[in-house]
């Protein structure tokens, strides 16, 4: 297991409750999360060097099972390729990616954790709850579903207010009225901006879901667990001293 932090990010658990943020990428989820009040350890398999937060690089269910109760809080993005829309385009677009989802419900219930899994529409998410970006005034609609373990009240689509106005990513004429992400070419600074996001790359933005999701939902569990705090003693989190189990075979 790699533990990288970077330079700017603060010591955790100290003040605030601790969410860990799984399959977190570039942190898209996390930012939105630390902007509701938590502070944020993102764990991934992969390099995350744009991740803004403290970052563990471990395989995520192996963590979740050897440390999730540790933490206050827990979000899951498991992959979602085998569920995306694309899988429509054929080409073998999703084939050869494991569904997480069963897994990862299993280990968070285990935890004993407050937590959120956030997948793309037609996963086999429980009693899901869809957010918007129109919902949060943002020029993305990306429709994202959340099982939660505590009760969420969406706010509507409010798709009337987006208005044609943007260039397409294809050779077409018409305007459209959402910026589409993950293309090269539109502009990243108006794909970050259309997300709420201005740290990634095109490809993280790509796997990106906007950060205003994240803060809504944490601002609701937060309003429900109004005298949740830190406990006076954390085992392992603030200097992140971690088992051997999650470390990557070489």
């Amino acid at each position: 297991m790699k533990t990288e932090t970077n330079s700017d990010a603060p010591a955790v658990g100290q003040q605030r409750l601790v969410l860990l943020d799984l399959f977190c990428c570039a942190g898209g989820a996390g930012e939105g999360y630390r902007r509701a009040g938590f502070d944020v350890v993102g764990v991934d398999i992969e390099p995350q060097p744009n991740n803004p937060h403290r970052f563990i690089q471990a395989d995520a269910l192996e963590y979740l099972e050897a440390h999730g109760s540790e933490y206050d809080f827990i979000h899951a993005s498991p992959p979602c390729q085998s569920f995306t829309a694309y899988r429509r385009k054929g080409h073998g677009v999703g084939d050869g990616y494991e569904n997480l989802i069963p897994r990862t419900r299993e280990l968070l219930k285990a935890s004993g954790k407050p937590y959120v899994i956030e997948n793309v529409q037609g996963a086999p998410l429980e009693n899901p709850t869809m957010l918007c970006g129109s919902s949060f005034g943002l020029d993305v609609r990306r429709h994202r579903m959340f099982e939660t373990s505590f009760p969420v009240l969406a706010p509507m689509c409010w798709h009337a207010r987006q208005e044609p106005r943007f260039a397409q990513a294809t050779n077409r004429k018409n305007e459209r009225k959402t910026v589409e992400v993950g293309v090269w070419r539109i502009p990243v600074d108006v794909q970050s901006a259309a997300m709420g996001i201005d740290w990634m790359t095109v490809e993280e933005l790509s796997q990106a879901i906007p950060p205003a999701y994240t803060e809504f939902l944490g601002g609701e569990f937060l309003k429900q667990n109004a005298g949740a705090q830190p406990p006076t003693s954390r085992v392992g989190l603030p200097r992140l001293v971690l088992c051997r189990i999650c470390a990557p075979e070489k």
